[in-house]
């Protein structure tokens, strides 16, 4: 399942996140829209996993997650190929909410929903592994650069929802629902049948985990939930945005800029694989507290790089940091929300958290956009986007473990 989930997020990353930024450098150019406007379907992508999260948990509580996730490969992979025969910018938002959907049914948080109901002791190394994915699908942007440039967006966009739905949808038929239900245990590790029987005597599933009401009435949800939309401020701002500041204010090509997303991608990997090392030893909240610290300094290295013959140290420097800072600080989001808040509503829990993370996911592309349309570059929207990400280091720091239930203490 593991596996399964990272080859998902390989497609999602390498075709969406990761090469979104060329398809606004090419539509900008090729249809005349403005960076608003090509920044609304990636604030209408964030809207909708937004509205849908809650259905969405509540869906993956009760049934599982294995449905929605197949049923996201294809609606993923049709995006893609109605976003080919669009001309008009309501047809590109059309088609974006389409991919929009299947990415939420079929992405990131779902699977995370899958992966946290087999691992526990091991939950950070396995969301670390996970989160490898997205790293990987970075290594495909110059791929997709280079399509766009040479084959058009229009050939690139069909040819990418024809693999989604290729390669996707066997990976997704791998998916299962819970360990129980399978004759597995959480980690796979085997309890004797009267050692099993005591534990679950004494202290049920039920009375352990938070509900979702629960956890609502805790301060840690909403600092985790506030942190994690911060952190994506710049995420988000970094994939729309960073091609287009490359090309215009450091004259690099799509093809060249591309390849600095790849950078940042070898760079995620590595803090996925120091992820994957101290995840399960040392305080998570506080390494994501220092994680946005560097996605500050990395954002500001890329914004005030200066002319492209002396951009490359600065440029390097912002891969490094915001690469590093991404891949080690993306798989503890959902675990941190794991180990406090237990399993049996986390669907719920994690799809409440999504109606304030998307301050981030839409505030840091539409913030960056606009003030690029209004001073002419993307200095402003990166340096206040930037300094929002360093104040949100202290959301993680006072987001301490909330005490058992009511229920369990009792």
């Amino acid at each position: 399942m593991v596996g399964a989930g990272c080859g998902l997020q390989v497609l999602q990353a390498g075709l969406l996140h990761h090469a979104f930024g060329g398809y606004l450098a090419v539509l900008q150019d090729d249809r005349g829209w403005n960076k608003t406007q090509l920044s609304g379907a990636a604030a209408l992508q964030q809207m909708e996993s937004a509205i849908i999260g809650p259905a969405l948990g509540w869906i993956m509580d009760r049934f599982g997650p294995q449905g929605l996730i197949r049923l996201g490969v294809v609606m993923f992979g049709l995006g893609f190929m109605a976003l080919s025969f669009i001309d008009t910018l309501l047809e590109f938002y059309a088609a974006f909410i389409v991919i929009a959907l299947g990415s939420s049914m079929c992405g990131f948080f779902p699977i995370n929903v899958a992966l946290i109901n087999w691992f526990e002791r091991w939950r950070a190394r396995a969301l670390s592994a996970l989160s490898l994915g997205l790293a990987l699908g970075g290594i495909s942007v110059p791929i997709v650069g280079w399509s766009l440039v040479h084959f058009g967006w229009r050939a690139t966009a069909f040819a990418s929802g024809v693999f989604a739905i290729a390669v996707g949808l066997p990976l997704a038929m791998v998916m299962r629902r819970r360990p129980e239900d399978h004759g597995e245990t959480v980690d796979g590790i085997a309890k004797t049948l009267e050692t099993s029987q005591k534990l679950d005597a004494a202290t049920p599933l039920s009375s352990r985990d938070f509900t979702a009401r629960e956890a609502l009435r805790t301060p840690a949800f909403w600092l985790l939930s506030l942190g994690h939309g911060f952190a994506l401020l710049v995420v988000g701002a970094v994939n729309v945005h960073a091609i287009a500041h490359l090309k215009e204010s450091l004259a690099y090509t799509v093809s060249t800029a591309a390849l600095v997303i790849t950078l940042v991608t070898l760079f995620q990997i590595g803090g996925v694989l120091l992820g994957w090392v101290i995840g399960d030893r040392f305080e998570k909240r506080l390494i994501a507290a220092a994680c946005m610290l560097m996605h500050c300094l990395g954002l500001l290295s890329l914004t005030y790089a200066g002319n492209a013959a002396s951009a490359t140290p600065w440029v390097v420097a912002f891969a490094a940091l915001h690469g590093v800072a991404w891949g080690l600080r993306g798989p503890f989001m959902h675990a941190i929300r794991a180990d406090y808040f237990g399993r049996s509503a986390i669907g719920m829990i994690l799809g409440l958290s999504f109606m304030i993370i998307v301050i981030g996911q839409v505030g840091g592309p539409m913030i960056a956009g606009m003030l690029a349309d209004v001073t002419g570059n993307y200095r402003t929207g990166f340096t206040v986007l930037a300094l929002l990400a360093g104040v949100g280091s202290m959301f993680f720091v006072l987001a301490k473990r909330p005490a058992p239930p009511l229920r369990s203490a009792a």
